[in-house]
């Protein structure tokens, strides 16, 4: 068996340590910092002047800086060709979809009361006046989940690998982590707001000056809410799985976006409608809370920095979250579109929803492949057959645990959105179930978007981390601002030939 060597020299010098790894693979997994044996044979924490060494750090191992877990865990010659090694592969297709279900649909009801709660305000004064918020809704609860996510699938490596063992590592990644996305929700809700009124802009010729500045104070304070309250939740979330033997991967990204969806828009909606009454009686209101905000960055940076993981996302994390973002608006546009037809206005209840669930679900197999990759393969290392794209079919057959996954993700796209379908019809009091058509339809769209996203997330996954990139940090942003796109664009289609063949029997 191949062990990775430790950069450390007296590790190196001492073969009873590396003796003791072959035989006993529980002590290649060891948590937090270097570990030493001592004469007895016990382990003990390595010298702190160890720990403190200076360290080269890559976008991959960022969060695996102990060199015990970088690189494959197992040789070449003792890994099947196309099946996982890791701890996930002993997983049972029951235990999976049990860990599974429960937080999917927490939170899928979550994107349900979100679209119930969209199209309550959308008759308030201030979505009537600036439609832009509009453009904003999908731009700002993509980047909230993008986000979470992200965090998410990161602290999930992070308790797989054993770096949430260590007490005081814990903290340290915890917190430089929560830092890092408060930074990232400040900057990114300002230029949400800035996209908004460029797309808004370029729409209608003209956008006021006193609209930009309700539009800033709204997307950030938004962002930088929300995301606070969901971080410290998600931390929570990830904590509690690894105390109760869950694996996080399963739960804590479905989690995360359970009532995130609902918390951000009814974060949305009120500090609009509040910006929105004051603009005219106390407009510097506005200007002093997007100056409070940025005041704060420097603080956040400050705090980031402290730790290896959340520096190195500090310089290159921003790339994927910028594009999510970007792409993200453009889904947003094209609602605002759509909503200003009457003949498609219902489309607004089930945006929130069919992005929501493609998202989730997405979400929980690239942490799956990022944890596998982490643990089982070296940087720039992947399984055969995963060098390139390839037929979509392989992506759901096989006999390996992420593709039991994707199975399994796929199997719950139509049941879900069944039970989803029927809330949201027992939510609004409708004397009418939807009709069969409107239904095909629905469920056609959510299943296209959900297999599209499986499939470009085996390709996308294996590709950043051929390329040196942390998955983790990179893939899912960009699949869940993807699948906000398709799932806007898929659900507007539906609803544009259902209302030319003349059926109203939505709900």
């Amino acid at each position: 068996m191949v062990v990775p060597k430790s950069p450390d020299k007296k590790c190196n010098q001492n073969s009873g340590f590396g003796t003791h790894i072959s035989e006993n693979p529980s002590l290649s997994q060891l948590p937090g910092s270097l570990k030493h044996l001592n004469s007895n044979g016990s382990i003990s924490p390595a010298d702190t002047s160890l720990q403190r060494e200076p360290q080269e750090y890559t976008e991959t191992d960022s969060l695996l800086p102990n060199e015990l877990h970088s690189g494959s865990r197992f040789s070449a010659s003792t890994r099947t060709k196309d099946d996982e090694v890791s701890g996930a592969a002993s997983e049972s297709m029951r235990s999976m979809v049990l860990q599974i279900l429960v937080p999917f649909l927490l939170a899928g009801l979550g994107t349900v009361s979100a679209g119930i709660l969209l199209d309550v305000v959308q008759s308030w004064d201030v979505f009537q006046e600036i439609t832009e918020i509009l453009i904003l809704v999908p731009a700002v609860l993509g980047m909230k989940g993008n986000l979470e996510m992200t965090l998410a699938s990161r602290l999930s490596t992070a308790v797989n690998a054993g770096r949430m063992d260590n007490s005081r590592e814990k903290w340290m990644l915890i917190v430089g982590n929560l830092a890092l996305k408060q930074l990232q929700a400040t900057v990114l809700g300002l230029l949400a707001s800035l996209m908004a009124t460029l797309l808004g802009w370029m729409a209608e010729g003209q956008m006021p000056f006193d609209h930009i500045v309700l539009l800033c104070s709204t997307s950030v304070s938004t962002a930088f809410m929300a995301s606070l309250l969901q971080g410290i939740l998600m931390v929570g979330v990830i904590i509690g799985s690894k105390r109760l033997g869950i694996n996080p991967d399963n739960v804590a990204t479905p989690m995360a976006a359970s009532f995130g969806d609902l918390i951000t828009l009814a974060l949305l909606a009120c500090f609009s409608q509040w910006f929105y009454s004051i603009t005219k009686l106390y407009p510097f209101v506005l200007y002093l809370v997007n100056l409070a905000y940025l005041c704060l960055i420097p603080v956040w940076v400050v705090v980031s920095s402290k730790h290896p993981a959340s520096h190195i996302l500090l310089r290159t994390g921003w790339e994927p979250i910028i594009t999510a973002m970007v792409i993200s608006s453009i889904g947003g546009l094209i609602l605002d579109k759509t909503m200003s037809d009457p003949n498609l206005t219902g489309i607004i209840v089930f945006a929130p929803v069919i992005n929501g669930v493609g998202g989730n679900l997405v979400s929980i197999q690239c942490s799956r492949i990022s944890t596998n990759l982490h643990l089982n393969y070296s940087h720039g290392e992947v399984p055969e057959g995963r060098k390139g794209c390839f037929n979509p079919c392989h992506t759901f057959f096989g006999s390996g645990s992420n593709h039991r996954s994707a199975q399994v993700l796929l199997l719950l796209v139509l049941p879900g959105q069944l039970i989803f379908l029927h809330t949201i019809y027992l939510m609004k009091g409708g004397l009418t179930l939807p009709s069969p058509l409107f239904t095909v339809f629905f469920l056609s769209a959510s299943l296209l978007q959900v297999f599209f996203l499986l499939y470009v997330a085996d390709c996308l996954v294996h590709c950043l981390w051929r390329r040196g990139k942390d998955p983790d940090s990179y893939s899912i942003p960009y699949l869940t601002a993807l699948g906000d796109l398709l799932g806007i664009a898929f659900l507007s289609l539906a609803f544009l030939v259902l209302w030319c063949i003349g059926d109203s029997g939505s709900v």
